[in-house]
């Protein structure tokens, strides 16, 4: 009678398992593919081959771009060769990446870079925070760009027991930052279980050195964040529900949660257009294909613009679609004048004048 028992809760067991990783395929859209959107005007930069995951582009065109993430799970091409931060002026007619020297110290051999954020302070010098992962763990980096070198000098590090399976960073200060937590578990193994489970134990965080504090919760997967030009809101992408929370700051940093916006794709980072407020968002719309990689079969890209972001009907449109022949695994798309750099996880980089 026990071991009938037991075969029984066993295959109940497996039933539930079974239907879970059903609705978790669901989720992550496999076997969505996406009619393509592609601009005329378009070249792929050629000194960017590992990947660009993530942009940030100052007021005056300059555009770093970070390169080589390892990231359990998902593909890289040169997984020996440490990460860069690369360099791109957009006023260029031509621009070409070019990787940036880094001073000071720092370990570069295991850099590891993910989300940046330009942070420029009142006397105009220009800061650049970058999520890093050495020997898979994170930490916050800060780097003073010096324009005139076209180089990076290494100030310090920020460690905390909070500051875990972070994917990206917005400075809204010195040493002042929103930071998205991606997964609870750190094993690749139990995160990936988490995700099937769609367990929501991920969170924003807020660091500054008097405080550090989880500002809002509850996300499947907590990832691309950037705020608003007058600074009143943070844009949350939460991947795996595929959608962006749009929530409002106030001083004590606390954020409050105004509205969720549907996407029906998998939102990576996010990024607003200068010129209009726009939320552009870089997105995956076949993520298994990322997680189970088959160069012949290889997963697409898309980039959507969300306008009128706080009005009850938000307008949505493709600004980039592929289907992985061109660009894989879009993961971050951002604007300058009229031009856009487009970004993926392991894969190339677009230049597209719009």
């Amino acid at each position: 009678m026990g071991k009938l028992v037991a075969l029984v809760l066993l295959g109940v067991g497996l039933a539930l398992v079974g239907e879970m990783f059903l609705a978790f395929r669901e989720r992550m859209s496999a076997s969505r593919e996406v009619e393509p959107v592609e601009p005329e005007n378009c070249r792929l930069i050629e000194e960017l081959e590992n990947g660009s995951e993530d942009i940030d582009i100052l007021p005056s065109g300059l555009a770093f771009i970070s390169s080589g993430l390892k990231y359990p799970g998902l593909p890289n091409f040169a997984p020996d060769e440490p990460g860069k931060i690369f360099l791109m002026d957009l006023n260029e007619q031509n621009p070409r990446a070019q990787a940036l020297e880094i001073s000071g110290g720092f370990d570069k051999e295991l850099f590891n870079p993910h989300g940046i954020s330009i942070f420029i302070d009142k006397d105009h010098t220009v800061y650049l925070y970058v999520v890093n992962h050495p020997h898979m763990k994170s930490t916050v980096e800060i780097f003073k760009f010096e324009e005139q070198q076209r180089s990076l000098v290494y100030l310090k590090t920020i460690k905390h027991e909070l500051l875990k399976s972070v994917n990206d960073i917005v400075v809204l200060g010195p040493e002042q930052f929103y930071a998205t937590r991606d997964h609870y578990f750190t094993n690749s193994f139990l995160s990936l279980f988490e995700m099937i489970l769609d367990l929501r134990w991920t969170y924003v965080l807020f660091y500054s050195p008097r405080e550090v504090k989880v500002v809002a919760k509850g996300f499947c997967s907590a990832n691309g964040i950037t705020v608003s030009a007058d600074q009143k809101y943070v844009y949350v992408a939460d991947v795996a529900a595929k959608n962006i929370h749009i929530m409002e700051k106030h001083d004590n940093w606390d954020l409050t949660q105004l509205k969720v916006i549907q996407l029906g794709t998998l939102v990576d980072n996010l990024t607003v257009d200068p010129a209009t407020g726009d939320i552009l968002a870089g997105c995956h719309p076949n993520p298994m294909k990322l997680l189970i990689y088959n160069p012949e079969d290889p997963p697409g890209s898309e980039v959507l613009r969300i306008q009128n972001v706080l009005s009850e009907k938000p307008r949505v449109s493709t600004v980039y679609a592929n289907n992985g022949s061109v660009l894989q695994g879009t993961s971050v798309a951002s604007v300058y004048r009229g031009k856009i750099l487009i970004g993926t996880v392991f894969h190339k980089t677009l230049y597209c004048e719009l």
